[in-house]
This record gives structure tokens, sequence and C-alpha cells, in this order.
């Protein structure tokens, strides 16, 4: 650097070579999107392409693998039993769903905040979900007013562990120095649950969701082959086993799919409200800027 430099006013600092350059987010484009979903797509639609070969190189019966045009046709054939089948097993799961919601967050949350509710009760809902649903649904039956009752409780105790248990966890995993600071601005117990606590325990509520909105529905089917229910008021598992004692298996394997993919729309609701939820500001939704 020389004085004549410095009398121009140029800027002579030497340049930082070792420091990187900030690297912008990398957003996610169309065509990433449009790959998410032609994979998946494209492995289902080989997985079909093989299971109609596979009936028709080797002449398999219907009654042993139906194809997959005869399972649609079933599909279409039966979509009044099955449809309103289907429409039962659901209301039992999402009221199942919906009671496990308000049951299990209001329980962490007193739980959270006094120690002796936490030493009284959480035994014994692990108690409760470590005991298989199919050895106590017998009991259930006999003691519920109704057999559309004993389902619901079934499914409800499937689905409220995982909401108690996430829950109570993501409210007891708060940051203490965070803790420590609303304590010293003189914050009270109801302002650090709602300002400090549940936001944190949020994630952890979204990813108990997401489990408990699966196993409502397992559960409402396994207890509904317990209760071996029929009639009008019966749901998707009684007509699998009403397809499965009269070999009809079009129709079984149609039901299987109806309950499929009823599952796999549960899971991609509840993370679709994970994800509302979290992308502006949980690193578990936001995507790494390198």
């Amino acid at each position: 650097m020389t004085a004549l430099d410095t009398e121009k006013g140029v800027d002579v600092t030497p340049a930082k070579l070792d420091e990187p350059a900030p690297i912008a987010p990398r957003a996610e484009g169309l065509g990433e999107r449009l790959l998410k979903i032609a994979v998946p797509l494209t492995m289902l639609a080989l997985l079909i392409v093989v299971w109609a070969w596979y009936v028709s190189a080797y002449d398999v019966p219907h009654y042993i693998l139906p194809s997959p045009s005869r399972v649609l046709q079933s599909l279409i054939d039966d979509w009044g039993t099955l449809s309103g089948a289907l429409l039962i097993t659901l209301k039992i799961t999402l009221t199942a769903l919906g009671i496990a919601l308000v049951g299990g967050v209001g329980i962490a949350i007193l739980m959270a905040q006094s120690r002796w509710i936490e030493l009284a009760l959480y035994p014994y809902a692990v108690i409760l979900q470590v005991t298989p649903i199919v050895a106590i649904a017998p009991l259930i039956l006999i003691y519920a007013p109704t057999t559309q009752a004993a389902l619901l409780i079934c499914a409800w105790i499937v689905a409220f562990f995982p909401i108690l248990s996430n829950t109570t966890q993501g409210l007891k995993s708060t940051d203490h120095n965070l803790l420590n600071l609303f304590e010293l601005y003189g914050a009270s117990r109801w302002q650090t649950l709602m300002l400090l606590k549940i936001p944190n325990a949020l994630p952890y509520f979204l990813a108990g969701l997401r489990i408990a909105g699966g196993l409502a529905l397992i559960a409402a089917v396994v207890a509904e082959f317990a209760a071996g229910s029929a009639g009008a008021q019966s749901g998707l598992a009684y007509r699998l086993l009403e397809s499965q004692f009269r070999l009809n298996i079009p129709r079984l394997f149609a039901a299987l799919i109806l309950l499929s993919v009823t599952g796999v729309v549960i899971f991609f609701v509840t993370s679709l409200i994970s994800h509302l939820l979290l992308r502006r500001w949980h690193e578990s939704a936001l995507k790494r800027e390198n």
C-alpha cells in the first residue's frame, strides 16, 4: 500500500480469500416436486404390471390371487357396500383420534405442571399401552353399552399413548436457560406454559399425531376383528372376514386397498398439518442453506 493510494481514497484492504461467500437457500424447483411424485407412481405401476403378468403367465386362479383388473372390477361393483363400511371405520378412527388429542394433550399438560400428577398417572398409561388390545377387547365388549362404543374405546386406547408420551416429552424438553429467563422476568406459570413450553412441545406433539393417526385406524380394524360385529353398522374389518369366508378374494383385495389408501390419506393430512405449522420456524421443516 502506497501513500498515493491512501490519499486517493482507494480501498486497499486485502481480500479475505479464505472466507466462503454466503450461499442462498436453494428453493425446491418444480422438477424436483414432480420427481417426488413420479418415482413412487412409477414404482406402483411396475408392481401392478408384474402382478398382472404373474397371474396371466402362471394362470393363477382368481380365488388364490386375482388379477388387478378383477380387483378393480370388484371395487366398482361392490362400491356401495365397501364405501359404507369404510365410512363407519373412518368415523370410529377419527372420533377416537379426536378424543385422544383432547385427553392426551390435557393430561400431558397436567403432568408437566405437577410432578405428583405425573407419578400418579403415567405408569398406568404405560400399562394401558403395553397391554395388547386384542387381549382386553373382550372385556371392553362386555362392559361397553354398545359394540360401536367398544370399538371406539379400543381405538382410543391405542391412539392415546403416542400423543400423551410425545407431548409430555416436548413439554419437559424446554430449554432450562429459557425457563430461567422467564423466571427472571417474573413470568407466571400460565405465561411460561403458553409462551414457552407449548410452542417448544409442538413438534413433539405433531410427531405423536402422525403416529396416532395410523394407530387409530389399525386399532379400529383389530377391535372389529375381535368383536366380530356384523350387520348394517359393520366396518371394513367385517367385510374382510366376510370376503374370506365366502372366498371372494377380489373383494377382499379391494377392501384391503381401501384400508391402505385411507391410512395413507390420514398420514398425508397429519404430515401436511405438521408442515404448515412448522415450516417457517422449526429446523425439522426448514431446508438447509448449503
